[in-house]
């Protein structure tokens, strides 16, 4: 792939890993053999992977001790017992040893035609702190001296390596938020600026990428140290690292159903979304055999791929190259869990995930086209003040695609998007919102969007006049909320739950659904041209912790009041679908074709109705069989067709 599209170019996809060598891994550098190195590349580029990301472990490349005099006064700096060289690489305090290496592994690469991303500071690796030793007291991320050192190592290495074929772009270091605990925004801000300026200093050329671990968005009334809006302001490409174990509301259910297959892509869709900037899943893996399978990850990560690629994430660094059940050093002698990560086992053989990471690279390039056009997008959910902006968007996310339709991210008091469909979910507190972008939304609604909100404990104002409905009384709930949805088709009652009880007198609502005693539960007003969908539980926060509502045999299927809102917005798909386990993604070519993408997120056979907007056909197929009235999608697979009108 060419430098310059790589995971900047919107519909494209880049496929890769993270790499430690074969033999040592974090110990790499320290024990350098470059035949095993060597060997290592060449499998990964056979085996039709394109990018590594790779790792200067910070204290191997920047070895500096500390000499102290009487007093505990500073002596000076040295490579243990050897003073600094007169050199560029002394006065930066970095090892010529280790930055020979480097080179050396960087022809490597450029030998076998993989590409590489360098995460500078790697000070942090699989739970385990690297700091050289002059700095092993410091907080790292604040500490002035740390700073003034990083930021050094830092320019050195890019000004050495900025020349290099091989290199691609640059990483602020592995997961640096976890390296220290920093605690305000600003100062998790400057360190990002003094970084991110000092790789800008020496290569204008090459993107920055965050490198970041677990980031959330800014919100009003809370403090968050590490967010995405600060790292898209700084950086030029968002990460995600999205592994269950270590994500809220993520490790309930089986790694090859929906809501584990929707993780990577919801986290990195919200990124993107709310930071306007490329995201791609820098780190994915299923944490090993513990949590699956080889058959298992192998199904997982070709679902993972195709919504990926479907949602234009940009790409998958697989964690990681080769499995270290070996090694004896720490982090591996301390934590089980990253022993048998690899795409490769010990003997050099090749697990089935990797050979099916080759077969979707196989198939992406023997596309008709270059680029996945943008899918449609129908909807916006607006994340407000107060609330767990992941849960909700979790929740959302994969509700909207059992629905059969696609929302993108963004957040109240910030520009709202042009969409038919507007999704407020799961409002919390007296201040979700300021009054003047409630009014600029209800604008909207009498222009002719449709708006849906769902209440957590939350006080909006003005409530009577939106929603038809005059609240009595309010009181807090001791048992479940049973709602008998009577505007849905079978009338289905759904049980879930509300911290609160609003008595509800209508006014001009209609009442779609209704508690046992007729309490109204979901209704819709008109508003101008537009209409407004009242829902009292907190639908999408509820959903978050219960396991199985997403794809159990019995679940409730809440995703029906997702499709009913969103029927106007629907009606201008071309491909609709009757499978809560199945997500389609549309991308117009032209007025004339659109490229449509079904992926099957559940581990069974699913048999999909399919149904076709009047005028268009399905014409090349470009994965899958050409459906009969029914398309019989296999466990975690995926379709893509040509349609044409």
């Amino acid at each position: 792939m060419p430098e310059k599209t790589l995971l900047r170019e919107p519909g494209t996809f880049t496929l890769g890993c993270n790499y430690w060598a074969s033999h040592a891994g974090t110990a790499m550098w320290t024990d350098w053999r470059p035949d095993v190195v060597e060997a290592d590349l060449k499998q990964l580029a056979d085996a039709g992977l394109q990018v590594l990301r790779v790792f200067p472990l910070w204290p191997v490349f920047q070895p500096l001790a500390e000499l102290k005099t009487g007093g505990g006064e500073h002596g000076e700096y040295r490579f243990g017992e050897s003073p600094l060289p007169d050199t560029e690489a002394g006065f930066a305090g970095v090892s010529e040893e280790a930055m020979e290496k480097f080179k050396q592994f960087a022809d490597l690469a450029e030998k076998y035609r993989l590409k590489l991303i360098a995460s500078l500071i790697t000070g942090w690796m699989s739970g385990r702190l690297f700091v050289p030793p002059a700095l092993a007291d410091k907080h790292v991320l604040t500490d002035p001296l740390a700073i003034f050192w990083q930021v050094r190592f830092v320019r050195y290495f890019v000004r050495l390596m900025r020349g290099h074929p091989a290199i691609v772009a640059w990483g602020l270091g592995n997961e640096c938020n976890c390296m220290d605990r920093v605690k305000n925004r600003e100062a998790a801000w400057l360190w990002t600026y003094a970084v991110s300026q000092a790789i800008r200093g020496e290569d204008m050329r090459r993107p920055i990428i965050s490198d970041m671990h677990g980031i959330k968005p800014a919100v009003k009334h809370r403090q968050v140290v590490w967010t995405i809006q600060d790292q898209a302001e700084l950086t030029d490409i968002l990460t995600v690292h999205p592994y269950p174990r270590f994500t809220p509301y993520c490790d309930l259910e089986p790694i090859n159903t929906m809501r584990t297959l929707l993780h990577a892509t919801v986290e990195s869709r919200l990124s993107a979304d709310i930071g306007k900037k490329p995201c791609f899943a820098e780190e994915l893996g299923t944490l090993g055999p513990f949590y699956a399978g080889e058959k298992v990850a192998a199904q997982y990560i070709r679902s993972e791929l195709f919504s990926l690629w479907a949602h234009d994430c940009r790409g998958m660094l697989w964690w990681c190259a080769f499995d270290q059940l070996d090694l004896e050093q720490a982090p591996y002698d301390w934590t089980a869990v990253e022993r048998e990560l690899g795409l490769i086992r010990h003997d050099r053989t090749l697990k089935p995930v990797l050979e099916e990471i080759g077969r979707f690279g196989g198939f992406i390039r023997q596309l008709p086209i270059e680029k996945l056009p943008p899918r449609t997008i129908e909807a916006a959910c607006i994340l407000t003040h107060g609330q767990d902006s992941w849960g909700v968007a979790y929740s959302s996310f994969i509700l909207a695609k059992q629905a059969g339709f696609d929302l993108m991210f963004c957040q109240a008091d910030e520009n709202l998007p042009e969409k038919d469909l507007y999704l407020l979910p799961s409002l919390t507190g007296a201040q979700s919102f300021s009054r003047r972008f409630w009014l600029k939304l209800l604008e909207r609604v009498k222009a002719g969007a449709t708006l849906y909100v769902s209440l957590d404990d939350c006080i909006l104002s003005a409530f009577k006049e939106v929603f038809g409905l005059e609240i009595q009384t309010r009181e807090r709930r001791s048992d479940a909320l049973t709602i008998r949805m009577t505007a849905l088709a079978g009338a289905p009652v759904f049980n879930t739950t509300a911290a609160f009880r609003l008595n509800l007198a209508p006014l001009n609502a209609e009442i779609l659904g209704t508690e046992p005693d007729g309490n109204p539960a979901f209704t819709c007003t008109e508003y101008g041209k537009g209409r407004v969908y009242l829902l009292t539980a907190s639908l999408e926060m509820n959903l978050c912790n219960v396991p199985g509502v997403f794809h159990a045999d019995k679940a409730q299927p809440f995703w029906d009041i997702y499709r009913y809102i969103a029927a106007p917005a629907l009606k201008q798909r071309v491909l609709m679908k009757d499978s809560g386990q199945v997500g389609i993604t549309e991308h117009p070519l032209n007025a004339q074709q659109r490229i449509a993408v079904l992926i099957n997120y559940s581990p069974a056979v699913v048999k999909v109705p399919i149904k076709l907007a009047a005028g268009w056909r399905i014409g090349e197929i470009l994965r899958g069989a050409k459906p009969d009235g029914t398309l019989l999608l296999p466990p975690n697979d995926a379709a893509v067709w040509m349609l044409a009108k």
